[in-house]
Order: C-alpha cells, then structure tokens, then sequence
C-alpha cells in the first residue's frame, strides 16, 4: 500500500478564493479587510512567518499594518501597542506573533486584546466559545486540518480519531472541534500524549490518526493502524530544516497522508486569514 498524498495547497487556495470574494464585497461598501501583526524581537524564523502572512495579505488586497518591537519590549510597552490596534477600527485582526522574547508573559498580552480581533483563536474567550460550540474565530491549524479532511472527502463522523498531543494550539481545541456535531465532524476523539508510556496502544487503532507533538519521526509505521489516514501537524526546525512528526515511511501502511512539506501549513495561513474577513464582516 501506498498512500495518497493529502496537500494543503489545494484546500488553502479554496478557501482564499472564498475570502478573495468575500473580501471584494467589503471593498465595494469601502471597507478594507486589515490583519495587524505585531513581532518582538529579531528571531529569523518569527520574521519569516510575518513577511508570509504580509506578502498573502497584499496578494488577497488586505491592508497589513505592522509594529516590530525591539526584543527589550517591557510587557507595559507591548500592551500599549496591543491596546492601539483594539482602538482603531480600521483594524479586524491582531497577530502577536510567538514566541516573544523570555521575559514576556505571552498569556498575559493576549488576553490585552480585544477577542473579536484574535484571529489566532486562542484568547480565552473565544477558547470558551469553542468548548461550547458557539461561534467565534477558530484555532487556525485545527481548523485547517478539519477543512482538509472535508477538501479530501475523508469521512469523519463516527470514525476514531486519535490526537498524539494535548497541546493548546493543537490537541486540545482540535479534540472539541472534532468531536462536535457537524457534517465534517461528530468523531470519537481520543487525545494521548507521549507521558502515557503506552501511547502506541492508541494510536494503532486509529481511523485518522493526527501528530501534533514535535518530535521528530515520533511517528512510525508500526504506530500506525493499516489504511489509517495520517495527519502530520507537529514539526520541529534544527535551523532551517524542517523535522515531521510522522516519519516518511508511514506512507507505506496509511492509506492518506499529509507531505513532509505542505500539509496543514498553507491550510493554517487560509485559516487565518478566513478568521480576519469573517472579524471585518462582524464589524461592519
């Protein structure tokens, strides 16, 4: 067996065109769609994944302030900058972009910002909103993998879903997305972590089986159940090399899976920036 590949690229163009279009309409009434991003510091990769964000936003006709902070920001500093753009109306959403610098309490900045602007999903508000299955904007990469899920017609409710990782950005928001009550949801979910000294258990009796733990190769063929589709959502950089969770050679027992390169991360950029038409639509 060898597995079909499962890129984003597909999914994160489709739900662009959808935001393209959205995003026109708003222009034709005046209004400008504007993602704010805000990065302390001078970290190479933090920087990358900024001029990404912008050089998308000018493709789709978003305007796309930007506040670079030098690394010495005290937290007083950041809130300012933070508080500005919950001020001005021009502005839908807000990126802090992580990490910031050690002496920075990143919890405590974003829960600074206005939970209509989050369009990373995670101010405790809209975290709220997403337990109790109320609208709000999601966590873009678990939103980006269930959209994959959909783009490949990968059924998923009552299906076994098994998460290997229980992080906040990930795991966890991705467990109650998946679990809710929608056509491209309504699965049984099971989250395990790598503190279960017996996590191969689980994960062999995936349907879908998703990593999210950022561990290199963590995942190997025999962790994974025959026919499995696999979702690779953890990484890991030695410089500029990127390290999956899922090592290659699982490919050989899933039946789908996401590439080493370009998976669920074109898919977590569309996610974001469906996030900051749908705060423009709210707002205007």
């Amino acid at each position: 067996m060898t597995a079909r590949l499962l890129p984003g690229a597909p999914v994160a163009e489709a739900v662009l065109a959808d935001v393209n279009t959205r995003a026109a309409r708003l222009r034709e009434r005046g209004i400008v769609p504007s993602l704010a991003t805000i990065l302390v510091g001078d970290d190479d990769a933090s920087a990358g994944y900024i001029r990404i964000k912008q050089r998308q936003a000018a493709e789709i006709g978003f305007e796309s302030p930007h506040r670079h902070l030098p690394a010495d920001t005290t937290q007083e500093q950041l809130h300012e900058v933070i508080a500005g753009f919950n001020a001005d109306k021009g502005v839908h959403g807000v990126l802090i972009q992580y990490p910031i610098p050690g002496h920075l309490d990143y919890d405590a900045a974003l829960q600074t910002l206005d939970p209509d602007k989050d369009v990373d999903g995670m101010h405790p508000l809209n975290m709220g909103r997403l337990a109790l299955g109320m609208p709000g904007p999601l966590p873009c990469t678990p939103a980006g993998i269930e959209a994959l899920l959909a783009h490949y017609e990968i059924p998923v409710a009552g299906r076994e879903v098994v998460i290997l990782g229980r992080g906040a950005t990930l795991g966890r928001p991705l467990a109650m997305m998946l679990a809710q009550k929608r056509p491209t949801a309504n699965a049984a979910v099971t989250v395990v972590h790598t503190g279960v000294t017996d996590w191969p258990r689980y994960t062999q009796r995936a349907d879908i089986l998703v990593a999210a733990v950022g561990v290199p190769h963590i995942i190997q063929p025999e962790h994974v159940k025959p026919g499995a589709v696999v979702v690779g959502a953890g990484v890991r950089y030695e410089g500029r090399r990127l390290l999956p969770d899922v090592d290659e050679s699982c490919a050989e027992v899933a039946s789908a899976i996401t590439p080493r390169v370009g998976g669920v991360g074109p898919t977590t950029v569309a996610m974001l920036f469906r996030n900051v038409i749908e705060a423009a639509e709210r707002a205007n």
